[in-house]
């Protein structure tokens, strides 16, 4: 078994402060991940235009909605510093554009690989661009059905024969429920797309409470897993609820591990630690 490409998803659980923010690339560094994740967006494009002017209560204070979007958003000098930070902890990076706009500010950075969220799924566009840019693109399948995915892996197919992207594509099967319930996440879903996309890597994108299930994506088949992390689920936010704290990212990788280790390669054998217990319990 190869190893498995790990992502802590940050997101927007740094709540707009790149200290905690460093904090979190810290411990996703220490748990032995492979890169972190952010999410990047323009809240003027991406807020509903019915959302927008919706007060709500916040830590910094009573504000519309869209300024919390904007509150929680970081910029050009919080991605360059992000980009010096993980440089410094042996750690890659990238983040999840949500429009055209976000994805060419991402492109000023050198990230290994471009994650599309599953919201995103439908957004032809922004799936052709990504695959445009000759990066490795990663498509989240949460809350979609076949056909959508049918037709999604049409328009990263097609761009990538356009564009000669050389990297190979994935889906990450995922739940968008936060949390996922258990008795929803359909992990068979995994051998199915890859049985159904064999051109296509496939992943697994957890949202549940559990650390088990994730690491029996792996067993399943799942070459690429994300988890959510957070410095403290009780944070105030929409998604540290679903996320991993430290000690829970730290067993999860150490599960994935252990796994891979311990797969092996099917075959019947005496192996060599039996071989002096075979010797002494049956003389040969």
């Amino acid at each position: 078994m190869k190893n498995t490409y790990v992502i802590a998803e940050i997101g927007i659980n740094h709540n707009g402060d790149i200290g905690i923010a460093k904090k979190l690339i810290d411990i996703a560094s220490l748990s032995g991940c492979d890169a972190v994740k952010f999410q990047k967006r323009n809240p003027d494009i991406c807020v509903p235009e019915e959302q927008k002017s919706i007060m709500r209560e916040t830590p910094w204070g009573r504000m519309t909605y869209l300024d919390y979007k904007h509150k929680v958003e970081f910029g050009k000098d919080e991605y360059d510093e992000i980009d010096r930070y993980c440089l410094a902890r042996g750690i890659a990076w990238s983040a999840s554009p949500w429009d055209i706009e976000s994805l060419k500010f991402l492109t000023q950075y050198n990230p290994p690989f471009l994650k599309i969220a599953s919201a995103m799924l439908t957004n032809d566009e922004l799936l052709e661009q990504s695959v445009a840019t000759g990066k490795r693109v990663i498509l989240s399948t949460g809350m979609s059905t076949v056909d959508e995915i049918d037709h999604a892996v049409s328009i990263l197919r097609d761009a990538k024969l356009r564009y000669s992207n050389p990297n190979q594509l994935a889906l990450m099967h995922c739940n968008s429920s936060y949390p996922a319930p258990l008795n929803e996440l359909n992990l068979k879903c995994i051998q199915v797309l890859a049985e159904r996309y064999p051109d296509f890597e496939v992943g697994y994108s957890g949202h549940e409470f559990r650390l088990g299930t994730t690491v029996s994506a792996v067993f399943l088949g799942a070459s690429i897993i994300e988890r959510h992390i957070t410095l403290d689920r009780t944070m105030w936010g929409s998604d540290h609820m679903a996320s991993l704290e430290p000690q829970g990212l730290i067993k999860l990788v150490k599960g994935i591990r252990e796994l891979e280790e311990s797969y092996g390669n099917g075959l019947i054998e005496v192996t060599d630690s039996e071989v002096p217990v075979r010797a002494k319990l049956r003389g040969s």
